[in-house]
Parts: structure tokens; sequence; C-alpha cells
């Protein structure tokens, strides 16, 4: 009998049709990170037991933009753009788990299928949007990275716009924005295929980058607007006070991550 192969679906009897490689993944991205607070008890609904609140600033979010290229060990994706290219918009929050401080993903947009597959396996809680954002260069009309560039970023899905934002870079910073600073606290979850039988997997892990490098970051000031739709509910995470924008350049390679607990997080699978 021949085996079939492949890291994901759809697996093959020689693994080249896998919708994504095995790790390690590298990243190399251009971030826009807008920071505000919003009422805790927003973020408090989105954070499954085990998980609570964050003892610092509880309502803090970061919203935001990621202009990606990705590509396995080999790097052969980049020399097939269509393989590597892929945006991004993200909302993050912080929370607590056994005392440790951890940030969470709670509304994440891409807009190719082999992001939304990396997701499923990291605990992303992925969906198809359109995510479109500025992009700095050193000649022409684009802004370049320093004092008093503007730099946009949209966000839609299922027709509809989510936010939009207009980030204006003020100076240098020594941080990236504090709210993505932690290891990621994520939730595995799959419906058995068996009616009324609940998780068949139910797994709260941890991950973050196993290496990382980035260039300056610059920080500024964002005019941010989040905007109901029928399907989302990003809108729910409104803006009560803003905190801050930050713009940088990252490389990140992500290699697997570790088993928290299991079983224990109380979602339905209905």
């Amino acid at each position: 009998m021949t085996p079939v192969r492949g890291y994901f679906h759809p697996k093959t009897a020689s693994g080249a049709s896998s919708l994504i490689p095995s790790p390690p993944w590298r990243y190399s991205g251009d971030l826009l990170t807008v920071e505000y607070r919003t009422d805790p008890a927003r973020v408090r609904e989105l954070l499954p037991e085990p998980l609570e609140l964050a003892d610092e600033d509880p309502g803090a979010v970061a919203l935001i933009w990621a202009d990606w290229q990705s590509c396995s060990t080999s790097g052969g994706e980049l020399l097939d753009p269509v393989l590597s290219q892929y945006k991004e918009a993200f909302a993050v929050v912080r929370c607590k788990y056994r005392g440790q401080t951890y940030t969470r993903c709670v509304y994440i947009w891409v807009d190719r299928d082999f992001a939304i597959a990396r997701g499923l396996h990291q605990g992303y809680p992925k969906k198809l949007g359109s995510i479109h954002q500025t992009r700095p260069h050193p000649y022409g009309p684009a802004p370049r990275i320093a004092a008093g560039a503007r730099f946009g970023a949209t966000l839609a899905a299922a027709d509809r716009r989510l936010a939009q934002a207009v980030v204006t870079l003020r100076e240098p910073s020594e941080t990236n924005g504090f709210v993505n600073r932690h290891p990621m606290a994520h939730h595995r979850w799959l419906p058995s295929i068996e009616k009324g039988k609940g998780l068949a997997l139910d797994e709260l892990i941890e991950s973050g980058a196993s290496s990382f490098e980035g260039g300056q970051a610059w920080v500024g000031d964002a005019e941010l607007e989040i905007f109901e739709a029928p399907t989302e509910e990003l809108a729910r995470l409104e803006i009560r006070e803003p905190i801050a924008a930050y713009y940088r350049q990252v490389g990140v390679v992500w290699d697997g991550g570790r088993l928290l607990e299991s079983g224990t997080s109380g979602a339905s699978a209905g």
C-alpha cells in the first residue's frame, strides 16, 4: 500500500499538494500596530476558562496590520510569490494563566488559504478578509520610515469594512507596544464528527517566536475607526481611549508550541 504524505491536507502519494509545509515557518513583515483601551468586560467575555483578565491594563487592545512574506526552511516560496505573500489584520488582548501574562489573538483576518491553514494549527481564529496597508519606499510618493510619515490601513470582510486607520510616525521608539509582547495563549478546538460528543480536540497551548529580529521601531499617533458588521464582532472592542501607534519591520521564525492543558476550556462544539 502506498502511504500518503503531506504536513496538512490534501495528503497525496508525493505530498506536493499539501496546503502548508512542515515547520519551521519563516516570516518577514511590515507591522502597523494601533493600541487603545476598551471596556475590560468586553475583553473578559472573549477569554474562555481557565484564562483570566491581565492584572495590569486589562482593557488594553492592539489592532495590528501585517504585510508578510513567509516561507519554509528552503525559502523556495519566495521565488514563487503567490505562495509566500499575504496580508492579515488581527486584534490581540492580554490575559493571565496561572499568574503569567500572555497575549491572545481574539480576531484575525487573512487573505490567503495557506495562512488560514497555519492558523488552524496554531490556534489562531483566522477568517478570510481584505487587508491593505501603505508600504514604505525610499523613492517617489510612498512614505519613508521617518518622522511625519503617514500610513493608511484598512480591513474588510464579507464585503463590509471593519476597521480603518491612519498612523503618523513621530519618533523612534524602544518598543513596538506592550499588548503583543508576551507569549501567545491560544486554544486549538475541533468538534467531534459524532453529534453530541463535544470536542475531539480541546487544547490550551503556548506559542511564540523561536527567533526574532527587527528594525527600529517608531511610535506615533493613530486615527482609528471600527465599524459594525452583521457577522463580525470586532466593534464590541470599542475604542474608549487611544494609547499609541507603532511601525516596525520584523523577521520571525515559528517552530511549534507547548501544551499547557487539555479538555478544560468549557467551550461548546455547537
